[in-house]
């Protein structure tokens, strides 16, 4: 275990293949993937281990997990060294902050006086105007918009080519529907589809 000393995507799947791509855009030397199905041995021609291969060894670790609530459960269990990732064709502001084992993806743009949280994903091609605060375990999808000011409460999915207006506050657990305009203040635990979004579904708390 001594020997092990590169860097570790937590998940072999799809959104894993894309955290893979910001670090190799980075020179960043990769160990391998870990994932919780056994039956995984390998992935991108990287080996795939068990979740105690970096406990033990107490490496950097970045989630390749899109789903935020599995992103969360996991940090809550395993007390990792995090990665925070952004691809070199992102634009960020040196006066924005981007918390922990947060990812920014490719030709992303986050703006002067953002705030990202932990564990969070801004996805390919999003755009996050001046002064917006992104909680912790956020899924910004591709192609979205959040004009200037606009907050997003914990866990909250905003969907591919989404538009949020400017000074709009999004709730907690929210999910918006891919191409939704949001012109009104967002409650906590819904879906909003829809232009101009709509409350279709209320969520479990």
């Amino acid at each position: 275990m001594g020997t092990i000393s590169k860097y570790w995507i937590y998940g072999a799947s799809g959104h894993g293949k894309v955290v893979l791509d910001c670090m190799n855009a980075n020179n960043m030397q990769i160990a391998g993937y870990v994932d919780d199905d056994l039956s995984k041995k390998s992935f991108m021609n990287y080996p795939v281990y068990q979740s105690s291969i970096i406990s033990v060894a107490v490496d950097k670790v970045i989630f390749g997990i899109g789903v935020n609530s599995i992103r969360k459960a996991l940090a809550m269990k395993y007390n990792f060294n995090y990665l925070t990732v952004s691809h070199s064709s992102a634009s960020v502001s040196p006066y924005s902050s981007i918390g922990r084992g947060s990812v920014v993806f490719h030709h992303c743009v986050i703006q002067s006086g953002s705030s990202i949280g932990i564990h969070c994903i801004i996805n390919t091609k999003a755009s996050i105007d001046h002064d917006c605060s992104i909680g912790d375990y956020v899924h910004v999808s591709p192609g979205a918009i959040l004009c200037g000011n606009v907050t997003v409460d914990d866990l909250s999915w905003i969907g591919a080519g989404s538009v949020i207006i400017q000074g709009i506050s999004i709730g907690k657990n929210v999910m918006i529907g891919a191409g939704s305009v949001i012109i009104r203040d967002v409650p906590d635990n819904v879906i909003v589809v829809g232009n101009p979004g709509k409350i279709i579904k209320h969520l479990p708390v």
